[in-house]
């Protein structure tokens, strides 16, 4: 089973979610871990190769998690948010291609 490594503030942001979706995220990472795909994901080619989005619906809203699973060491989660909008805000794509960088250096 791949380690989870969290950049950022990532980790914080996941638990300032309601323990619902902290929970449904804690078991779709789980999932990621054991080389399965989570329930309800999408590719984000937005922010580069590989990375993925985690997406959960809750009746608090839309909840993201994006993350990097290729490499061989471990999971890298970039960043965790909650949407706002139909898009994904500009600043969330620009953090989550930050911190890919500072993985791939």
């Amino acid at each position: 089973m791949k380690a989870v490594i969290w950049l950022g503030s990532s980790k914080a942001d996941l638990k300032s979610f309601p323990a619902a979706v902290v929970d449904d995220m804690g078991h779709q990472l789980f999932l990621v871990q054991c080389g399965l795909e989570p329930d309800d994901w999408k590719p984000m080619a937005s922010v580069g190769n590989g990375v993925k989005e985690i997406r959960v619906k809750d009746i608090a809203g839309i909840f993201r998690t994006v993350y990097l699973a290729t490499r061989p060491e471990a999971i890298y989660v970039l960043h965790c948010f909650q949407k706002k909008t139909q898009q994904t805000a500009p600043r969330d794509i620009d953090l989550a291609r930050k911190r890919l960088k500072n993985v791939l250096r």
